[in-house]
């Protein structure tokens, strides 16, 4: 039974825009890809930031909710994001991060070293020595050599780990190496169990969903029905756009999505000018002028807009 091909995208909640787009672009060095709104929710952004290209496997995407409290960190939920870098770039990052101010803690993700710190609005991240799927993107203001090359994985918290490991390995095709880390597609997961945790709120600073990838519509189809069968609750097929969707929350209530590889972030724009402007999906496009005008302003670190 095919699985997964890995992690899609990673999806969290940020708090200020303005703040979200200098730290992602200007100190991590992502391309901002799409710059859009929730489809639920059209007042808040939704900024996908990836590689040069775009590549699935590669975007760490944003929710503007400023409103929201600070995320309770507890079981149920993703708590931590890790992002590849070249293996012989840590040095690079550590002086980077340094300079602009982030505490640094060194550690050990997934078996790579890494480089542990949280995102100005309290997001816990990860930067890890070891190969990813991601291109560079030239107008980085991050040299090439030392680009993030996209998601490595993502921690867990879970009161039982038993349920979510086996679910992973059973219905999604992760195989299970050493301890409680999964790993598929060259993406990894940790199950960490805390049997007398809390359950965690989102808020700022928290992991929204986890997005997996699948080839196409069909693929995507296959894997609900395997959910189904488990006795969970996945939604029909939902056309993202970009993408299309199914989602559902794990045995441990994690909220997971399977989206497809196609048609990309380019169906609507030029490859050279992701980004670059307030893009809507067809069925809000007779929307735009009520939702440009709910929307604070912003502007890409170094250029008015």
């Amino acid at each position: 039974m095919e699985g997964v091909l890995g992690l899609h995208h990673i999806t969290c909640v940020a708090g200020d825009p303005q703040e979200n787009l200098d730290f992602y672009l200007g100190v991590l060095g992502l391309r901002l890809v799409k710059r859009s709104v929730n489809q639920d929710d059209p007042t808040a952004y939704h900024f996908f930031y990836a590689d040069g290209l775009g590549t699935p496997g590669t975007a760490l995407t944003f929710f503007s909710w400023p409103h929201l409290p600070p995320n309770r960190f507890g079981v149920g939920q993703a708590v931590e994001v890790a992002l590849a870098v070249p293996q012989e770039s840590l040095g690079f990052w550590e002086a980077r991060l340094a300079r602009y101010g982030r505490p640094l803690a060194k550690g050990e993700r997934f078996g790579f070293p890494v480089l542990l710190f949280p995102d100005p609005h309290g997001l816990p991240l990860a930067l890890a020595a070891a190969q990813g799927p991601g291109l560079p993107w030239e107008d980085s203001p991050v040299p090439p050599e030392h680009q993030v090359r996209g998601l490595l994985g993502a921690r867990i918290l879970e009161r039982e780990v038993g349920p979510t490991l086996a679910f992973f390995q059973e219905v999604l095709g992760y195989r299970q190496g050493e301890g409680p880390v999964l790993e598929q597609g060259g993406s990894f997961l940790e199950v960490q169990a805390l049997p007398e945790g809390r359950r965690g709120a989102l808020g700022v600073g928290g992991v929204h969903h986890l997005a997996f990838r699948v080839r196409d519509e069909a693929h995507a189809l296959t894997l609900r029905e395997r959910v189904l069968a488990r006795g969970l609750r996945p939604t029909p097929l939902i056309d993202r756009f970009w993408f299309r969707s199914v989602y559902f929350l794990e045995p441990g209530g994690v909220l997971l999505e399977l989206a497809t590889d196609g048609p990309g972030f380019a169906v609507d724009e030029d490859p050279e000018d992701l980004g670059e402007r307030l893009v809507l999906p067809p069925w809000l496009e007779g929307k735009r002028p009520a939702i440009e005008a709910a929307l604070p302003p912003i502007r890409l670190p170094g250029i008015a807009r």
